[in-house]
Formats: C-alpha cells, structure tokens, sequence
C-alpha cells in the first residue's frame, strides 16, 4: 500500500489506499520509516516526494487500528523523525485533504504544495487522542500558537487559501506533482553533500 518509485536522485512515495481515503495502518506507517530511512543513507537521493493516490492525501490512521492502539504507536514519531532529519529537501505533494495524525508527516517534510480544495483538520480533541508528540512544535513553527489552537484545540479545519495565508501550504497548484519536481529541480542537479548542507545550515 506503498509505492516508491525512484528516479535518479529523486524518490517519491505513494500513500496508495486510495479505497480508504489513504487511511493508514501500521505496516503502511512502518514501509514508508523504512523507505525514508534507506533514502536518508542513500548518498545519490536527493530529493523525496511524498504523496497520495486518489482524491486524498490521507484520512489519518484507520479508526479500527487507531482503536486498537496505533493512535499512540511510536512508529508516527519515528516515520516524521525520519523525514525531519532527511538531510535530501522533503515535499509534501498534496493530492487532497490531509488530516488526523498523517498531518504529521506533512508538517515534518520541508515544502508543502496542495491542490485546490484540500484542507488540513487534526481532530485529536473530538477523537479523544493525544497529537503525536513532535506535531504540535512543527505546527506552532509554521502557523503560530493561535492557529494551532484553532486545529489542535478548536478542531477547525483549514481551507486551501487559509493554509496558504498562514504559512501552512508553500504553493496551491493543479498538478502537486509536477510543482514538486520543479521546485526539486535545483536540488537534483546539486551534489548530494551540497543538499545536505544547506539544509544542516536551514535547522540550526
């Protein structure tokens, strides 16, 4: 239910349950660690790409599995660890909405580009579950305490301009993928150690 493809220095991830909204499972959560995991020793990636089959991004975690003890898994902690500290660039290439806990994975990558009409929603306080413990700081970095509150506390969901205007989404385009591999485009042709760099530099 993932699906990795690679292309020279560029490697995109498929969240690929399009039947269930991209509603993700353990095994889902754990391939896609894996697969970050292997990119960040990998010296020839460069650049990851993260998106979703369908018409969503991802619904968060499948209630059944989340009921049944994934909503505290720390595989959520170690899939957006992973992407974080990738030292290749990290995008988030939105196909649809994004909600629940795979919002981690998007606040954790470092672009976000959407489609028109996606929305961000993180229902923790109606679903009675915690935030992961690394989202609430990278949410608060990008859109300020205030605007975490509304979605963490208030559950608001976030339309598509509003994600723009508060820094949650870098750029709202038809095609999320292919805005993706432009702004991949200067990375690609740079040395893996040059990538790593500046982006070392960008965390300090």
């Amino acid at each position: 239910m993932i699906e990795a493809v690679r292309d020279g220095g560029l490697l995109t991830l498929t969240l690929s349950r399009p039947d269930k909204a991209n509603a993700v499972t353990r095994d889902m959560l754990s391939d896609l660690a894996d697969a970050v995991e292997a990119a960040n020793a990998d010296e020839t990636c460069k650049v990851i790409v993260l998106t979703g089959a369908g018409k969503v991004f991802s619904a968060g975690a499948d209630l059944k599995a989340a009921r049944a003890g994934l909503a505290t898994d720390p595989v959520w902690e170690r899939l957006s660890g992973a992407i974080a500290d990738s030292p290749c660039l990290t995008i988030a290439a939105l196909n649809g909405t994004a909600a629940g806990g795979s919002l981690g994975m998007v606040l954790a990558c470092d672009l976000r580009v959407a489609v028109p009409g996606a929305k961000v929603f993180y229902p923790v306080m109606k679903l009675g579950f915690l935030p992961q413990p690394s989202d609430p700081g990278r949410l608060t970095a990008l859109v300020g305490p205030a605007k975490a509150k509304l979605i963490l506390m208030a559950g608001a969901k976030i339309e598509t301009d509003e994600a723009v205007s508060i820094g949650l989404f870098d750029r709202v385009t038809e095609d999320p993928i292919a805005e993706a591999h432009a702004l991949a485009a200067d990375a690609l042709a740079a040395d893996h150690a040059h990538v790593a760099a500046i982006k070392a530099m960008l965390r300090a």
